[in-house]
């Protein structure tokens, strides 16, 4: 969590978080049940409501094994980067506007970089 701290320039943001690696077809119910959309989805995060839980992600494996294979990435590269999205979500981040988009792709490529992992905006138009 020390890179969440660190990505986002600001105060610390810490607590536990629980990471749930699934299949495709709980993802789709977990974001039709949560999201009102009936289709799978890489990643997706629950805040938590109680004091030191940050919150959970879920991650669907054969939505990320699809998307690293089209974009030619290795596979736990993008696993980290979906991770780190969806952590950053938990400590407060969004991209549902532009200026939000650009300051939560600066985070994941600072904590990617700080992992030795490649930048996934790198070569992104």
């Amino acid at each position: 969590m020390a890179a969440l701290a660190e990505a986002g320039g600001g105060a610390p943001v810490g607590g536990m978080v629980t990471v749930l690696l699934t299949d495709d077809r709980e993802i789709k119910r977990l974001n039709s049940l949560h999201r009102g959309k009936n289709k799978p989805t890489n990643v997706l995060s629950f805040p938590a409501e109680m004091p030191g839980l940050l919150g959970d992600i879920a991650v669907a494996l054969g939505v990320v094994r699809r998307e690293a294979r089209a974009a030619g990435r290795p596979m736990h590269a993008h696993l980290a980067h979906l991770v780190a999205h969806g952590a950053l979500h938990l400590a407060g981040y969004d991209h549902l506007h532009a200026g939000e988009a650009r300051r939560m792709e600066r985070a994941e490529a600072r904590i990617m970089r700080r992992l030795a992992l490649p930048n996934p905006w790198r070569g992104v138009a």
